[in-house]
């Protein structure tokens, strides 16, 4: 019965991503405004007919260096709903987020996630990860404190709400699933993933694979030549066969990497472009933030010599839909 229920949930999930989930009512959505793409992509999806949904943020932008524009505050002070992943991550622009706190409804989508499940790169009392949405069953708490915040501005809505986050969870239990047996299919010697920053950290620890950035967790730092030596030290060591770039940031620090390694006698390739801080392009199945995580996964599995799995049908279905290649 509980496999039943799952499958009718996911079912559901596609349903209701690709539009086929009726409207709950014919009042005005509530107007949502979010600074990521992840978090936007999220808040349609449990949002459906009852909002709309505006991102800051497009594809290919980093974060950590983005800057409000005048026309950025006038689309955020007309919000209905004003979504950020905080924990730092918007970095200048959280800023401008907090003194329109007083003006526009402003909720943090990370702010019920547990203290004790966030990542901290130097220990206790230091600043948190903010990249949170690589690890599928933490982004539970921000879909919940989504679908919270929208029945709050439009109660109305709220049972279809409630569906589609149902529906939204299952799926996003059915991609972890997934996205582990990809990880895990990478031959155990080879799981080091090598990155342009330290962004990965969660992708890391729910997938069982080991994460190394050139930069720290911002892009706003830089590595020492001292740390850059360390790593191609690794690379080497290890005989790691590929590092990646990230499309929200520039490649020269990891063709540097390369070329590093390669004077030292090992040939690294760079084994792809993965979608960091910032989701693909609209209409296609990477422009999702399931979608970017299992396009992750299944870049790095291949570049280091694993064998991705097939995805699961519904799954497949939904990724299908959100890319354009289903009715």
């Amino acid at each position: 019965m509980r496999v039943h229920r799952v499958i009718l949930a996911l079912a559901a999930a596609v349903l209701a991503w690709s539009g086929g989930v009726a409207a709950a009512d014919t009042a005005p959505p509530l107007k949502v405004v979010a600074t990521t793409g992840m978090i936007a992509d999220t808040a349609r999806a449990i949002g459906g007919s009852a909002v709309t949904v505006t991102a800051l943020m497009g594809e290919g932008v980093d974060p950590h260096l983005y800057k409000a524009s005048p026309g950025d505050v006038r689309v955020m002070t007309g919000a209905g709903l004003l979504l950020w992943n905080g924990l730092h991550l918007e970095g200048r622009l959280g800023d401008a987020i907090t003194k329109l706190g007083s003006r526009v409804p402003v909720v943090c989508v990370t702010d019920s996630m547990p203290q004790d499940q966030l990542l901290r790169s130097a220990g206790a009392g230091s600043a948190p990860d903010p990249h949170v949405w690589f690890d599928l069953a933490l982004w539970r708490f921000a879909c919940e404190r989504i679908r919270d915040a929208i029945i709050e501005r439009k109660p109305d809505a709220a049972d279809e709400v409630r569906e589609r986050c149902a529906a939204h969870l299952a799926l996003l239990d059915t991609a972890a699933r997934h996205v582990q047996a990809v990880v895990a299919s990478i031959p155990a010697e080879r799981r080091l993933l090598v990155t342009a920053h330290d962004a990965f950290g969660y992708f890391g620890r729910a997938n069982g694979i080991s994460v190394r950035g050139i930069q720290g967790l911002s892009t706003d730092s830089e590595a020492s030549l001292r740390e850059v030596n360390a790593l191609i030290d690794v690379i080497v060591e290890r005989k790691v066969p590929a590092v990646f770039i990230e499309s929200s940031v520039p490649r020269k620090a990891v063709e540097a990497l390369v070329e590093g390694c390669s004077a030292r006698g090992h040939a690294v390739t760079i084994g792809g472009e993965l979608l960091s801080d910032a989701i693909g392009a609209a209409g296609t199945e990477q422009g999702t933030h399931v979608g970017m995580v299992v396009h992750d996964a299944e870049v790095i599995a291949r570049a280091l010599g694993g064998n991705a799995p097939a995805r699961p049908a519904v799954l497949a279905a939904w990724l299908d839909v959100a890319g354009g290649r289903a009715p």
